[in-house]
């Protein structure tokens, strides 16, 4: 009975996982502001195609050694002292979490 519960409870926090990712995805409106911000605003210094420029390429094969928590702390607190500014009171957590899934999938056009 014990082994049941436990089921029961990963079970439930899965669920919970799935539902609270799939709640956070930006409605479609705003992933394109997403896309077109990622495109013009990152893309004034990563390079507009994201192959490097000032900053660094955020091409997938470009990414592959970095953690989604660095690349998301990346984005909402900038990197001081360089360029990267930060993002936090503009973009939410989610926001940054779909532009991280989308960086990742190389799926940035706007």
């Amino acid at each position: 009975m014990k082994f049941r519960a436990a089921w029961v409870s990963i079970g439930l926090v899965a669920i919970t996982s799935l539902s609270a990712s799939v709640l956070a995805e930006p409605s479609a409106e705003r992933q394109q502001e997403l896309k077109h911000l990622l495109k013009h605003d990152c893309g004034s210094c990563h390079g507009m195609t994201l192959k490097g420029g000032l900053g660094p390429a955020l091409l997938p094969e470009n990414l592959v050694d970095k953690a989604d928590e660095v690349l998301k702390q990346t984005i909402l607190h900038g990197r001081p002292p360089t360029p990267m500014p930060p993002w936090q009171g503009i973009l939410s957590e989610e926001e940054v979490e779909w532009l991280v899934m989308l960086l990742r999938k190389g799926d940035s056009d706007a």
